[in-house]
Parts: structure tokens; sequence; C-alpha cells
């Protein structure tokens, strides 16, 4: 199948390599910044289509790697044209604008795909496994924390601008709500407390979930560290045990700890596995399933349902008080 990239920033580049991952043929990339395309196009040796329109034709899949407020009229416009569509999350800016892209789809015949890819990072799905597996007991407390910085580039691509990213929660904060839900099912009350005072790359925010079934989890997001400094940790506190894993540990491997035995151990897997690229497995699964017509493991509505609870977290946030869903 021959695949298109809308865009030409980060997550474009990133996309970009992962395709070549895959048998799809990466046809080119359309962009308003014409200086990046041609960066993309030489990097990745594809054309670079002088409209949307143009590149539609020649395509069969649109991956779009835009800001998140273009998302709802490209993909709109690509479902018309009978275009199947890879779309980085957050699906969109709104809700409506979310349930507008995934009609557009449904009706036209087509598949879309929303890239909130935490849920292919090894760490993550192993973490996950332990608790499906009863490793740890049932579900009690999730915490989740990923702090970064993010470059002039990130700012140049509307990261900081909240009319075109939704601000952080939105942004960055989606993909982790995403994963909340993958381990807790539904969320059913959300309370934020921002770093006041600051936006754009300040941006720093605590977020409190309470799931149907019981559990809490607390999220932790900012834009305040220096440059080159990022740091990611999950901790899921079972009945029975621990599972945690720190991106500065100096290990790949989650640990486990159980309460009863007080043993801790790492969980390792051959190292091939921790060697992939997450954003590879993500689209290659995405890519597997739109040729078979097998359903995605992230679906639409899951894209839609983080972005319901990050658009809940940011009412939270300007409101200093907690929302019910």
């Amino acid at each position: 199948m021959r695949v298109g990239i809308l865009g030409s920033g980060t997550m474009a580049e990133v996309h970009a390599g992962a395709w070549r991952t895959t048998g799809a043929l990466l046809m080119g990339c359309a962009s308003a910044n014409l200086e990046q395309a041609l960066h993309l196009a030489r990097q990745f040796n594809i054309k670079v289509y002088q409209s949307y329109t143009e590149l539609l034709r020649d395509v069969d899949i649109i991956d779009i790697c835009l800001p998140t407020h273009l998302h709802h009229r490209m993909a709109l416009q690509a479902a018309a044209a009978r275009r199947h569509v890879v779309c980085e999350g957050p699906i969109a800016l709104s809700r409506q604008d979310g349930l507008e892209m995934i009609q557009a789809c449904d009706e036209a015949g087509v598949r879309l795909y929303v890239a909130t890819g935490r849920r292919f990072f090894p760490q993550y799905r192993l973490s996950r496994e332990l608790l499906l597996r009863g490793h740890i007991g049932r579900l009690d407390v999730l915490r989740l924390q990923r702090v970064t910085t993010v470059s002039l580039r990130s700012e140049d691509e509307g990261y900081f601008d909240e009319a075109r990213s939704g601000g952080i929660v939105v942004e960055q904060m989606t993909h982790d709500f995403d994963y909340a839900r993958w381990l807790g099912g539904e969320v059913v009350q959300v309370q934020t407390r921002p770093r006041q005072g600051t936006d754009g790359r300040g941006q720093y925010v605590q977020a409190i979930l309470r799931f149907k079934e019981g559990p809490m989890a607390l999220l932790e997001g900012g834009w305040v560290f220096t440059p080159g400094v990022f740091r990611s940790a999950l901790d899921i506190v079972g009945t029975d045990g621990v599972v945690e894993w720190r991106s500065d540990a100096g290990s790949s491997a989650p640990r486990f700890a159980l309460k009863r035995t007080g043993q801790a151990a790492a969980v390792e897997l051959p190292v091939s596995d921790w060697s992939q690229d997450p954003y590879a497995l993500q689209i290659q699964h995405a890519y597997q399933c739109i040729r078979s017509g097998e359903p995605f493991e992230v679906t639409a509505q899951d894209g839609l349902e983080a972005l319901r609870v990050a658009l809940a977290a940011r009412e939270s946030m300007l409101t200093g008080r907690p929302v019910v869903l």
C-alpha cells in the first residue's frame, strides 16, 4: 500500500522512519513548511507534493503529523477521498471533532488509527502484562510521570499554543491518560493541580484520576526541565505487590516486588525485544490491521476517550475543582 505523510516536523520524521520498517511504499509528504519538507524528502528519498490534494491522489493511507487543531479537517478530507487515516494523537482538540472524524471514516469505509503510542513501549507493555497475569494482585494505585523540556523547534510546531495543541494535558498527557485507561478502565473523576502562573515551556500539571472500579492514578506531566533532560517513570501498585520502572534507573526492565515475601526482581526479556522502536511497532501494527481488516489494539474510540479525560483535566485545571465524567 502507498503511504503519504502530511506534515514535516518532528513526528513526521519519526513516522516516516517507522513506515520504512513496514512493507508499505512511502510516496512522499506535503507540508506548509517547504524547507522542512525538502529536508524530510532528502532524508527518506521521497517526493515533496505541492498540495494535500495532489498527495491524496497518489496514496492509499494518509499519515497526519500536523498540529492537533488541523487533524479534524485533514482527516475529513482524507475520508472524502476514501483514504485510510493514521493520525498522531491526540485525535483532535474537541470531542465533537473526534466524533466527526470517526463517523466520516466509518461512512467512507476506511480505517482510522489514532497513534497514542504509550502502549507500544515495551516497559509499559510488560508492566501491564505482569498486572494482568496476577503477579501483583489487583490494581490499587497507578503513578505515571513524564516530564521533559521541548526544543525551540517544538515551539515552532505549536506545542505551546493552546489554540493549536490544547496545552500540556491534551498534547502530551493524552498518551498517558490512554495508558491509564488501558490498565484501570473507565475514568469517572479527574482533578488537576497546575503549576501556577506559567504557560508554554513552563507548564507542569499533576492529575488525579479515579476509576469506576475503585483504583486511582496520579499522572505528572511537564515542560519544565533544562534542554536535553527527559524523565519518565511508572509505578503500578497492586494488592499483592508493585511494578516499577524509571527511565534513569540504568535498566530497560521493570522491577516487581511482592508484599508478602519482600522479594524484588527485574523482569528480563531478550535484548532484541528492548531494541525495537516503539513507534515502528505501532506503525507496523496499524499497517497490518489496515491490510488485513483486523481490529486495532488501540481503537479510535480509545483515542476519543483519552481526549475526553484530557479535556476534563483541563477543565479542572481552569476551575480548580474536580470534574465528574
